[in-house]
């Protein structure tokens, strides 16, 4: 290149000093000149810095878009966050990342997050502990069938009561509550009685007392009702 642009003067200028060194001065200007030219048309702008073609970065604006410069200029394209975890119980979000980020996990039941290695009772009937694999596994009372037909709920316990002790129906219309353990006379003609709430498997599908009937008797009164 300095041979072609000193071949430009004539024989005398190239002899002379300050001819040369203005040559030099030209062909430096012009090559600066291109080399500028050529770096603009490979080159994008972006977060105040000048990116190469090929070069990949993110918009200092949103760290979500990814950017590559090519010869048409950047091409960008935004990631999309994959969901966090039901179960995440402590997220964080720093500065230079696009998508949050899960830091500690614990246990999802029915709603509700419990740290890992927690005992919960989310019912009166379970007992709960959140696994160190992030799942929550329970155990859950079997209650027996409670000796009464008229069981009652107590706030804080799991299964069932008779707070008027063990009982039964005194027939199929349901209409008359004996208690157990003794016979009773539910009209002038009928006597009878209910499970005493000990007997093994007696409860189970037998919520009627067993009555006996006295032969040629007719009730004298509407049974009174016994509860």
């Amino acid at each position: 290149m300095p041979q072609v642009c000193i071949g430009r003067f004539s024989l005398q200028q190239q002899r002379s000093l300050s001819a040369v060194l203005w040559a030099l001065l030209l062909c430096t200007q012009a090559a600066l000149g291109f080399s500028l030219a050529g770096q603009q048309e490979s080159t994008c702008e972006a977060n105040g810095s000048i990116y190469y073609l090929g070069e990949w970065y993110f918009l200092d604006s949103d760290h979500c878009t990814q950017c590559e410069c090519t010869a048409e200029g950047s091409v960008c394209a935004r990631t999309e966050c994959t969901s966090l975890p039901a179960a995440c119980i402590h997220v964080s979000h720093y500065p230079t990342d696009c998508c949050p980020r899960c830091e500690k996990i614990g246990c999802d039941y029915r709603g509700v997050v419990y740290e890992l290695g927690q005992n919960f009772q989310p019912s009166e009937c379970e007992q709960c502990t959140c696994d160190s694999d992030g799942i929550a596994r329970c155990l859950v009372a079997d209650c027996a069938p409670p000796p009464c037909v008229n069981p009652v709920y107590q706030p804080g316990k799991c299964c069932p009561e008779c707070k008027e002790g063990p009982n039964c129906y005194a027939d199929a219309s349901r209409s008359q509550v004996i208690p157990a353990g003794e016979p009773v006379w539910v009209d002038s003609c009928t006597k009878c009685r209910c499970h005493d709430g000990k007997e093994a498997g007696y409860w189970e599908g037998n919520r009627l007392a067993t009555c006996s009937h006295l032969k040629n008797c007719t009730p004298q009164q509407p049974p009174t009702p016994v509860h």
